[in-house]
């Protein structure tokens, strides 16, 4: 073997990927530490970009095509190297092929409850998990942030990485866009939709990657609140008050009796103005003192609607309904439950809730 034998086959002429795998996001071309040769040929398939590396600093990126590796076509790596002889000599660099086709698919989840604040329920607990398709859109990024400096980084490499990633972005856009728990737990579709435009700018600037579909398959909150969900989902009144005490109402009805504190005995009290009003107006009444007239059976729960004061705080009415204390604000603001709001304070007479009542 003569000299430039020799020489020529410790030079690259061709540099390329020829992926026939579909989990393999990023490849380093193995240049067995040889130089490349001047002029020598650069292929880069669909869905793939070839990014050059020089002494850790990010040189020129190819798109899809034939390219020839000259001075013209590449000035950026020309300038990096600062050739000493011209660029007719040959270099070293290595190359990344990154894969930009989606990876359709790819699961997430939450290892542990996050906790969101509920305008309906306080602070909630939830659990959730689905799926998510991907692409890289800015391959610098995604080098640098995710597959670094790993000659062949796979799916399986990317799902470890990002998994955590991919939560706590999913958990700070839930948190901005301010999405209630009923609708998380039971409008899956939309709020995965929904929350895209939140979730892709940060993926994006941070990671260098796009999720042009993003599913919520479950999501999974404490019983009590699931308990309350279920109540509103049958009522298909949500956020209505007095439609809610009445169906609360209409439950305690079948079962007389089983309340066993304040919010059970209020709500068969309630009913029981449906069903007696006269014992409304009279002396010993439900709401009134004293001890009901002849002929009139005590209503269970009198005593405890009894201990209730004049004038009661948005608290004591939930407590006393069954309900909660945003729902009572809610009617109190629309005017069906008539208030007094001192400074930023609700207060309800009894007979304000006693009107209320009766409708």
């Amino acid at each position: 073997m003569g000299l430039m034998d020799y020489i020529k086959t410790q030079l690259i002429e061709i540099i390329e990927w020829t992926d026939d795998s579909r989990d393999t996001i990023s490849w380093r071309f193995p240049d067995e530490d040889k130089e490349i040769k001047n002029g020598a040929q650069l292929i880069v398939r669909e869905s793939q970009t070839a990014q050059f590396v020089y002494v850790g600093a990010f040189g020129d990126t190819f798109g899809p095509g034939k390219h020839t590796l000259v001075t013209d076509n590449i000035p950026v790596l020309s300038q990096l190297k600062g050739w000493k002889y011209g660029f007719n000599s040959p270099f070293k660099a290595d190359v990344y092929f990154v894969n930009t086709r989606l990876f359709t698919g790819n699961k997430w989840g939450t290892s542990n409850p996050i906790m969101l604040r509920d305008q309906d329920f306080g602070i909630v607990r939830v659990r959730a998990f689905g799926t998510y398709d991907f692409k890289v859109v800015d391959v610098k990024t995604f080098l640098k942030e995710v597959a670094g400096s790993d000659h062949n980084f796979r799916l399986d490499e990317f799902a470890d990485t990002m998994r955590s990633r991919i939560v706590s972005v999913f958990t700070d856009a839930l948190a901005s866009a301010k999405v209630p728990a009923l609708d998380i737990a039971t409008r899956y579709t939309e709020v995965g939709q929904a929350l895209l435009p939140l979730i892709n700018p940060e993926l994006e600037s941070k990671y260098g990657i796009s999720i042009p579909s993003f599913i919520l398959e479950n999501c999974s909150v404490p019983p009590e609140v699931e308990a309350a969900i279920d109540k509103r989902s049958s009522m298909s009144a949500i956020g209505n008050l007095n439609d809610y005490v009445k169906y609360q109402m209409a439950q305690g009805l079948g079962q007389p009796g089983s309340g066993g504190g304040v919010a059970g005995s209020a709500a068969e009290i309630a009913m029981g103005f449906g069903l007696a009003q006269q014992m409304m107006n009279q002396p010993g009444g439900i709401l009134g003192g004293g001890a009901p007239p002849a002929g009139i059976p005590p209503v269970p729960g009198a005593a405890a609607a009894n201990a209730l004061p004049d004038v009661l705080t948005p608290a004591d009415v939930a407590k006393a309904l069954g309900v909660t204390e945003a729902d009572v604000l809610e009617t109190l603001e629309k005017g069906d439950l008539k208030g007094r709001k001192i400074g930023s304070a609700w207060r309800v007479t009894r007979a304000s809730l006693d009107d209320f009542l009766k409708q």
